[in-house]
């Protein structure tokens, strides 16, 4: 009987500490899949090729993540120019765009693990704030300038901003600290960030202040953190918002990113 009761007490002791994840697989069950359309391999054969029937499928198939490709990622253009065309081609041929064509083909071949671990952290997104809609995300090969592309309720991922904190090309053009976030680990925290902010943006009646937009930043930071699982994001600000967050338990998520008032969270 004693043994029957060490038994219940560590069965209950281990479900408490579980809880969390419990309701991940549940979420996860109940939530759709998330595949990242692979736009970029179409836009990879006509910049490559020039093959006419890939154009045609980007213009057709993707005509949002077209006109924003060409117009307000590359900025060359407007889409129903008759010579746009020939324009989004031969800016391509540079070599170094050329080169950063190829490197994304072979390092994002598979993304299956960008599917699951965008899955699982929606999930855990939208059980803490159910009304949040699951964006389609498609990832693209920019030039450089971009890194998530938010717009019509979709994703758009630079794959070209996510070739590792070695590749070559970043040790030419970009520090440490900014090589540091250019790397396949950071898509899915990326994205999350960069759509929460979109849906959640600062205080925009005011002017705010350098500590308060850090403070705002901390509050989507301190969210991503915990859809993913892991702090990917720790600054004295995100810090700032978890001792709040503990201290106000009756708090959810969603007012949490409502609640401007960046008072009660500055670092004193």
């Amino acid at each position: 009987m004693r043994n029957l009761h060490y038994i219940l007490m560590m069965s209950v002791l281990f479900c408490m500490g579980c809880e969390w994840n419990l309701k991940l697989d549940v979420a996860g069950k109940s939530s759709s899949a998330i595949r990242v359309e692979r736009y970029d391999r179409i836009e990879s054969l006509y910049l490559t090729t020039g093959d006419f029937s890939a154009l045609k499928h980007m213009n057709i198939d993707y005509p949002i993540q077209t006109r924003t490709l060409i117009e307000d990622v590359l900025k060359i253009g407007r889409v129903n120019d008759p010579q746009i065309n020939s324009k989004f081609l031969n800016f391509y041929q540079d070599t170094v765009l050329q080169s950063l064509i190829r490197d994304v083909e072979y390092q994002y071949a598979n993304m299956d693990d960008v599917d699951r671990d965008l899955t699982e952290a929606f999930a855990r997104l939208t059980d803490a704030v159910p009304d949040i809609e699951i964006p389609m995300v498609y990832a693209q090969i920019g030039s450089l300038d971009q890194s998530i592309i938010v717009g019509n309720n979709t994703l758009g991922i630079c794959l070209d901003k996510y070739l590792g904190f070695e590749y070559p090309l970043y040790l030419k053009f970009y520090s440490v600290s900014q090589r540091r976030s250019m790397i396949r680990s950071m898509i899915v925290p990326d994205c999350l960030m960069f759509y929460l902010l979109s849906l959640y943006p600062m205080a925009y009646d005011r002017e705010l202040s350098q500590p308060e937009r850090d403070i705002h930043m901390g509050k989507i930071q301190w969210v991503v953190n915990k859809a993913m699982h892991k702090p990917v994001f720790f600054n004295k600000y995100v810090t700032s918002v978890d001792k709040y967050m503990k201290s106000n338990k009756h708090v959810g998520v969603e007012k949490l990113l409502k609640n401007n008032d960046y008072s009660v969270f500055l670092v004193r």
